[in-house]
């Protein structure tokens, strides 16, 4: 079980960094690009923030879920609960709005790193129908 909440406490403190170096990006440097775009491309890159936003909050949700039945908080059956599940896949795992090409690079890492951390949590939120 110590691996197990290691392995949590890790997954945990890589989605909470993401999540903050995503805020700070969309309000910072990620401003300061959009202005510089033309109206198309701020609009797709606004939408791609949107997107980069839904996935580290239903990432969060769920870790924050789970992390309430480590502490004794939630059974496992609470958390498996559909209200308590991953979600949100449609908008956090289709397709970018536009070529990767037309975003800035900060962006597409961000979006790239969103999307690996999301269809890990995923697998994990998998786990609870077994």
């Amino acid at each position: 079980m110590a691996g197990a909440v290691a392995f949590f406490d890790r997954t945990y403190d890589e989605a909470l960094a993401l999540t903050r170096e995503a805020r700070d990006y969309i309000g910072g440097q990620g401003a300061s690009e959009r202005r510089a775009m033309t109206p198309d491309a701020m609009l797709v890159a606004s939408c791609e923030e949107m997107r980069l936003t839904a996935r580290m909050t239903q990432v969060m949700a769920w870790l924050l879920v789970q992390r309430a039945v480590h502490a004794g908080e939630m059974t496992r059956s609470q958390a498996a609960a559909k209200e308590h599940r991953l979600s949100g896949q449609d908008a956090c795992l289709s397709g970018p709005v536009a070529p990767e090409v037309e975003l800035p690079a900060r962006l597409n890492d961000l979006l790239s790193r969103s999307r690996n951390l999301y269809e890990r949590v995923q697998r994990l939120d998998a786990t609870l129908d077994g």
